[in-house]
């Protein structure tokens, strides 16, 4: 702290000047500074008196304007309206409020920059002032890089040692003398301790990022990001599209990234930017990365979906279709809807609209073996189009054998495209023009109903798995790639395939 002076302070000053010599104090016969403050020098002798920060002009223009602001932060953490410029002169604030005492004018990090303590007044909070942590933090700052620097030093000293020694040079008169030993130990564990933080640093961000590591021996996460059983059903699928996953020397990524950001995308249907925060890179980065893996997922899992022949079916069928229908079942289908946002062409427009949904769908059929697997998934359609339109131009029929025995819903009225095929197809009996079904219709249709529904639950199965197919969809996934296909329907078909790789919800028994 400054020794007290008379009224005529010196305007080159740096720090406010205690005033303590012609008793001025926060109330007469002085102005009082502070609202609310009834201290008075002569009553007590415990405290310092200090005048208004004064604009340094003859410094240069930095000194000038930091000043100029030192001397409005006062004011402002004042906050008295009362206050005319031709009383600024006698006002005096006291160091009750100051945590220590006024700081210097370069010492703008510390919180005794200005006063901030028992203001009076609630206006006083609203100007931000540098806080009491920031203030020591940056000391703290301070300290650690004079030690950074102080243990390069020394292990350059340490480095050049030897060959000093070797030279016959005399070190310990030279250097070690003039080198306290306490500053050493001190620098030495503060090494020690940087390089533990550094291990501890690197060690989390290990843990976090999402790489083979992450993945590996915790199925939950494998389940979770992916939906995959474990991880060595995402090793597998990993190492089998590995080679036609590009990568350049400016990728920021690599392959195995790559692949879990399409499947945390499938999966969790997580933003772009979101996977761009997680990953480091930007999310124009992550569409590019989308847009390329999911066309090497696209074509290497179609074998995935694969229509079984008629002796492997007859092996595996499950016990239950055999009890029923005995070994004839091929196939059973349904369709099932994908939502997206309103297509800016108005056919488009038009043609995905359901009535049913109240929104823009396009349809799905799918089709799965006995087994629980998906053997067929067609490529989209619009809402408007019926079950049997999509049917019988969706290529299932060209892949039936005569003998064949196809499950449906009521909405299937394909029995004579399936006809020219010479296979045959089961839906549950219509109630219409009837009183009530007979016996035959009724067990032949709670026999279908109990062997259908199969397909239902792998439907929700497929949206339950990969959430993307349960959201509203933008229209950019209606765009063609260079073969015609629509980036919706890679999605489905990678879907699909996926839950393909993943156990089934039919039991063999």
């Amino acid at each position: 702290m400054q020794e007290p002076c008379d009224e005529s302070e010196d305007e080159s000053s740096s720090m406010p000047t205690p005033d303590v010599a012609d008793q001025a104090s926060c109330s007469q016969p002085v102005t009082a500074a502070v609202f609310g403050c009834s201290n008075r020098h002569d009553r007590e002798n415990d405290r310092s008196y200090y005048r208004l920060p004064k604009v340094i002009t003859y410094q240069g223009e930095q000194t000038k304007k930091l000043s100029q602001d030192r001397r409005e932060k006062w004011l402002s953490n004042i906050a008295r309206d009362d206050l005319k410029p031709s009383s600024y002169d006698n006002l005096r604030i006291c160091s009750d409020h100051f945590i220590k005492k006024p700081a210097d004018l370069y010492n703008q990090l510390n919180p005794d920059w200005a006063s901030t303590v028992k203001m009076g007044h609630i206006r006083t909070f609203m100007s931000p002032s540098p806080s009491k942590s920031r203030y020591n933090r940056s000391l703290n700052r301070s300290v650690r890089k004079q030690h950074t620097a102080a243990a390069m030093s020394l292990l350059e000293l340490r480095c050049s040692t030897p060959e000093l020694e070797s030279e016959d040079v005399d070190v310990g008169t030279s250097t070690q003398t003039d080198i306290d030993k306490n500053l050493l130990t001190a620098i030495e564990s503060e090494l020690q301790v940087l390089q533990k933080e550094n291990r501890e640093m690197k060690a989390i961000l290990e843990e976090k990022k999402l790489d083979e590591s992450f993945f590996r021996n915790d199925s939950a996460k494998v389940k979770y990001y992916t939906g995959l059983p474990d991880f060595t059903v995402l090793q597998a699928l990993y190492y089998y599209v590995e080679p036609d996953i590009t990568l350049t020397h400016k990728s920021a990524l690599n392959k195995f990234q790559k692949l879990i950001i399409v499947l945390m995308k499938l999966r969790l249907n997580t933003s772009h930017l979101d996977l761009a925060i997680r990953f480091g890179v930007s999310d124009s980065t992550v569409s590019r990365v989308f847009q390329s893996v999911i066309d090497v997922l696209s074509v290497a899992l179609r074998p995935l979906i694969h229509w079984p022949d008629r002796e492997s079916l007859k092996k595996t069928m499950p016990m239950s279709f055999r009890i029923h229908f005995g070994t004839k079942v091929s196939v059973i289908i349904d369709c099932f809807e994908v939502f997206m946002e309103r297509p800016s062409n108005l056919k488009a427009r038009a043609e995905t609209w359901s009535n049913y949904k109240h929104s823009h769908t396009a349809k799905y059929l799918i089709g799965i073996a006995p087994q629980g697997v998906i053997s067929f998934i067609s490529n989209g359609y619009g809402d408007r189009a019926s079950d049997k339109t999509i049917t019988e131009n969706s290529g299932i029929l060209d892949k039936l054998v005569p003998g064949d025995l196809i499950l449906a819903d009521r909405g299937f009225d394909i029995q004579e495209s399936v006809g020219t095929m010479c296979a045959q197809v089961y839906i549950p009996a219509f109630t219409k023009g009837k009183a009530q079904l007979g016996a035959l219709d009724v067990e032949k249709t709670r026999r279908i109903a109990n062997s259908r529904i199969h397909v239902e639950r792998v439907i929700g199965l497929v949206h339950q798995k990969y959430q993307i197919l349960s959201s509203k969809l933008p229209h950019d996934y209606l765009q063609t790639d260079e073969d015609k296909t629509l980036a919706l329907d890679k999605i489905v078909h990678v879907c699909c395939a996926l839950t393909n790789m993943c156990n089934s919800v039919v039991s063999f028994n």
